[in-house]
């Protein structure tokens, strides 16, 4: 069976039919899971949170209409998998996703008020223009280690490279964000 395109698994939820979650499960269902298994390491957690994001999905679309869907529908999976995350190892933290965390900590404000949002939003933009400048290689390094949460040892094997060179790589790519957000007045 071939697969809808985007928008017309878009229409498909403005239409409120049930076929727009199939569609989606079908098409970014591996993807879903993937994600969510990396932060939440628990098969029966992670399925939870793909159901959970298919239902954030529904209730967002409409009046939303992501483009492209795949990155709104990872963000949502994403979120929502950390937020569990959070939830349920509040005493006991997650050593898979603090390491990924920790790698990134100079860079994450912490605190929630208006200031910290607009701080986030100001941040969220330096990493975008920071993204923009990367080669593609280096690109999809950073962003499936430090969105997707990927293991190193999984990225290596996607890209054909040693374990050893991509956590080099990820070092010299985090020094560069930090260079590159002193240089915007964003990290002391």
């Amino acid at each position: 069976m071939t697969q809808l395109e985007d928008s017309r698994i878009i229409d498909l939820f403005y239409e409120r039919s049930e076929q727009a979650v199939e569609e989606l499960d079908r098409k970014y269902g591996a993807l879903v899971r993937k994600t969510a298994g990396n932060i939440l390491h628990d098969r029966q957690d992670a399925e939870e949170c793909v159901n959970d994001t298919w239902l954030g999905v529904w209730n967002s679309i409409p009046p939303h209409r992501p483009d492209p869907l795949v990155s709104y529908v990872c963000r949502i999976a994403r979120n929502l998998a950390v937020s569990r995350l959070r939830s349920e190892t509040a005493a006991k933290r997650s050593r898979g996703l603090d390491l990924v965390l920790d790698e990134l900590e100079d860079f994450l404000p912490s605190g929630v008020n208006v200031e910290a949002d607009y701080e986030l939003k100001e941040l969220t933009d330096a990493i975008n223009r920071f993204l923009a400048t990367l080669d593609y290689d280096d690109r999809f390094l950073f962003v499936r280690r430090y969105f997707f949460a990927d293991p190193v040892k999984d990225i290596a094997a996607a890209m054909h490279e040693k374990e050893s060179r991509l956590s080099l790589r990820l070092f010299r790519l985090r020094e560069k964000l930090r260079k590159t957000l002193r240089k915007e007045g964003l990290l002391a």
